[in-house]
């Protein structure tokens, strides 16, 4: 299992990465014609665009229907994939739940516990400053490596 996903991980990458991963963001069990994907991934020709769908299609990532489309079969976590859920058809680092969580935390401790710079205070001001700042950069670096 781990040979299969680091030989999928190894042939999931550049633009056929960049390829898959506007399909799983648009997705939603739509279907995608060829020049669809080359306009919206910004390729000079829809045979460069047929190319990665169909290295798509062969490591059974994608379907083809009937009338030559082609539909997300199975989704993957491989790769910096493993660092994004989703929820409906939103897609987000999940770092985004731990950063939100904990910056909310500590607002409400600012908030409702009374500031009075004693080292307990001091302490937990760190602590979590500290965590929320390294959970915000960690979401900002996932966005940033994502292809698109």
């Amino acid at each position: 299992m781990v040979e299969a996903e680091a030989e999928l991980e190894a042939k999931l990458r550049g633009k056929t990465l960049q390829v898959y991963w506007h399909l799983l963001k648009a997705g939603g069990g739509r279907s995608f014609g060829v020049r669809e994907v080359q306009r919206a991934v910004g390729f000079k020709s829809p045979s460069v665009a047929l190319h990665h769908l169909e290295k798509l299609r062969e490591l059974g990532l994608l379907s083809k229907t009937s009338t030559g489309e082609y539909v997300v079969a199975r989704e993957v976590k491989v790769g910096f994939l493993k660092f994004f859920m989703r929820i409906g058809r939103f897609r987000f680092p999940r770092c985004l739940l731990y950063a939100v969580f904990t910056t909310s935390l500590l607002a409400s401790y600012v908030i409702f516990y009374p500031q009075t710079l004693s080292l307990h205070n001091l302490m937990a001001l760190i602590f979590g400053l500290s965590a929320s700042t390294i959970l915000w950069y960690e979401t900002f670096k996932a966005l940033k490596e994502s292809p698109l």
